[in-house]
This record gives structure tokens, C-alpha cells and sequence, in this order.
């Protein structure tokens, strides 16, 4: 099943209610919220009190991404705060805190998932995938939208997933940057099941029709 998470840092922030509702009413999997700190990545977005009105105005499960430095100080929060799936960048701490921070995720009731930036080789991550209930392999470098796709991530998302299969993990594998009607089709042939999506999504002229468009990709799995 194709699920479709998109990202509101296209949202308009002015009615940014209006268009959560809106988008679970067009049949959104998730609500993919972008948090940046400044550090990590050099932009600066949303943080717990926002997430936790979010979280007060939908039922949609929340897929949060911490594009933040050292987020093992604030897992615990940002669950309380809502999020249903926490995910923490590979690059952003030591693989010890990371491995403690995702059994943190997990021990608090929601999924843990790994960001990958384009960088960052699959063999890198590959002793933490056991600890994780998701992946996203970024296809674009972290921190703006409005980016172009980058589909030589593709081979690193094909590496991933055959190797989750191969040790039988009950793992999702999103892809975020650049997703459009026009490259979402690449991301499910390698194996993504979950897509963000967020300039493209919010610039068609119907967005029920678009979510619907992608989640029809299941045929070319």
C-alpha cells in the first residue's frame, strides 16, 4: 500500500488548520511535519508548541522529521507533543545516541525511523535498521523546500530495502524531496511505500485527485 505523508512547510502557516483538515479529508496517510533548528540544517521552522496543536486538530497520524542537532534531548518531548512517528537524521549525533534515542522513540509509545541525507552511504545506517520502523532516504539535501529530485538515491533506497527483506524487518521506507506525480513512480519501483510530497502536492489544482494519482503507483510495485 502506497501512503502518501504530505509536508506542511508548503502549507500556508496563515491557515495552516484549513489545510491539515483539508488534507486528511483528501485521504493523506500522515501529516509530515519538518522541524529545523538552525543547526543541523540552516533553516529555522516549528517546534513543540505548533505540534501540539496540530496534534489537537487532527486524527491523521503525525510523521514529524527532526532536522535538528543532537535530537535525543528532545525525543520524550516531541512525543508528548504528538508525534506518532519520530524521525532522527543519521548525521546528526553519534550512532550510540542515536541507537538509545530511536529505543527511546519506541519506549514512548510511537515509531522510530532514520533519515538518511544524500550523502550518507546505506551501509552506513545498516546496524541501526533492527531499531528502526521506518526509513527515509532523502532526494534532496535537508533544510529547504522546492528542491529538484535527486533519483541517484534510488540505488540506496533498492540497497536498504533488499536488505531489510533480507533480515525479514517490518520497516516502511518513505522518500522525501522532489516527489511529484512525474518522480514518485521511481521511488515505488525502489521500494518506497510512503511518499512526502509537499510543493507539488499543494500547487495542484486538485488535491484529492494528486494523493489519489500517487497511491495508484501500487500497480508498478
Amino acid at each position: 500500500m502506497i501512503k502518501i505523508a504530505p509536508s506542511i512547510l508548503s502549507a500556508d502557516f496563515v491557515n495552516l488548520e484549513r489545510d491539515i483538515r483539508h488534507l486528511s479529508a483528501c485521504g493523506a496517510d500522515y501529516i509530515h511535519v519538518d522541524v529545523m533548528d538552525g543547526l543541523f540544517v540552516p533553516n529555522i521552522t516549528i517546534g513543540f508548541p505548533v505540534l501540539s496543536a496540530i496534534n489537537g486538530i487532527t486524527d491523521t497520524p503525525l510523521d514529524v522529521h527532526l532536522m535538528i542537532d543532537r535530537p535525543i534531548r528532545y525525543v520524550e518531548r516531541f512525543v508528548d507533543a504528538g508525534a506518532d512517528i519520530l524521525t532522527l537524521h543519521y548525521e546528526s549525533d553519534t550512532d550510540e545516541n542515536t541507537l538509545d534515542a530511536l529505543k527511546r522513540i519506541r519506549n514512548c509509545g510511537a515509531k522510530s525511523a532514520l533519515a538518511l541525507k544524500p550523502g550518507t552511504p546505506a551501509e552506513a545506517v545498516i546496524p541501526l535498521l533492527p531499531y528502526c520502523d521506518m526509513v527515509l532516504i532523502m532526494t534532496v539535501e535537508p533544510g529547504f523546500g522546492g528542491q529538484s529530485f535527486m533519483a541517484d538515491m534510488m540505488p540506496k533506497l533498492e540497497k536498504i530495502c533488499s536488505w531489510c527483506s533480507r533480515e525479514q524487518l517490518n520497516c516502511e521506507f518513505e522518500v522525501d524531496g522532489g516527489v511529484s506525480e512525474k518522480t514518485a513512480r521511481q521511488c515505488v519501483q525502489a521500494g518506497a511505500n510512503v511518499l512526502v510530497t509537499g510543493n507539488a502536492l499543494f500547487r495542484a489544482p486538485d488535491i484529492a485527485s494528486f494523493i489519489q494519482a500517487l497511491k495508484a503507483l501500487e500497480a508498478y510495485v
